[in-house]
């Protein structure tokens, strides 16, 4: 009885704890310096934007490699862009040689730190992702060497989330999803199944989102995915309310899909960012 007892305690304890810092799990927000894009990849330059409270945010904005030279000067053909939305483990100072080598080159792009992460100031929480999301469509799309007709939204992991924000929020010409998941709960079944769902406070909700989405989407998703599962992918690309195309990486697991994937990744990525 006592024993019993003990456990009983021992899982109201971990239940309350896990109520209590989910949004800590769920975003650990490593920090890291920002890396200056000209002396790392040889251009691109640091951007700064602001959130309703003042909170700073950086990140790099790349220009399409036809344009970069020309600087945008006027007259210059405005290029289609892309919206990069990273894992939670990461920053741009952890991934940028993963921006370099697997970014299409005749697409701008654009990367922040979310809030709390990298070199970014605040806290780091569902709805200031969410707000960061916003903030860089809007710095985007109000840029003179962007077309805003031809936004993509890309997004891995967590980031997914914030993409699928994005593309059901704002005019998008495509989404790009990585590993993505069906929704915080969804997650919270897999992995911490012997607690109730209403625990799970915040959303992440992206199989939810996803029947408003209704430009093309391009699904990666690993086959030997354990963190998050292949059939995740697949679930949240069903839901989609436009054309879908899915594509499985061979053995790759959460976190090496672009080592696997390959040229294969990149070529696909570049053909879909028209």
């Amino acid at each position: 009885m006592v024993i019993v007892a003990g456990l009983a305690g021992i899982y109201v304890i971990v239940a309350v704890l896990l109520w209590g810092l989910q949004e800590r799990i769920t975003f650990p927000a490593p920090r890291a310096p920002l890396p200056n894009p000209t002396q790392t990849i040889g251009y691109g330059e640091r951007i700064e934007l602001r959130m309703q409270d003042g909170t700073r945010l950086v990140g790099w904005y790349l220009r399409a490699a036809k344009t970069a030279a020309a600087a945008g000067g006027e007259g210059a053909a405005k290029t289609p862009a892309l919206l990069w939305f990273y894992g939670n483990g990461e920053t741009i100072g952890a991934i940028w040689p993963i921006i370099r080598d697997f970014r299409p080159q005749n697409a701008g792009l654009l990367v922040l730190d979310y809030p709390g992460y990298g070199a970014s100031e605040g806290r780091a929480t569902e709805a200031g992702m969410y707000e960061a999301a916003d903030l860089a469509y809007n710095a985007l799309a109000s840029r003179p060497d962007i077309d805003p007709r031809r936004i993509y939204a890309y997004g891995r992991s967590l980031g997914s989330a914030a993409a699928t924000h994005t593309a059901a929020s704002h005019e998008v010409a495509g989404l790009i999803l990585e590993s993505p998941f069906t929704s915080a709960r969804g997650m919270a079944a897999r992995h911490y199944r012997i607690f109730p769902a209403f625990l799970v406070r915040i959303g992440l909700d992206n199989i939810g989102r996803m029947p408003r989405i209704h430009c093309p989407t391009l699904v990666f998703h690993g086959t030997a995915d354990v963190l998050v599962p292949i059939k995740m992918g697949r679930d949240v690309a069903a839901a989609a309310g436009g054309p879908v195309d899915f594509v499985m990486i061979e053995g790759a697991g959460h976190n090496d899909t672009y080592d696997l994937g390959g040229d294969v990744y990149r070529d696909k990525l570049a053909a879909f960012v028209k």
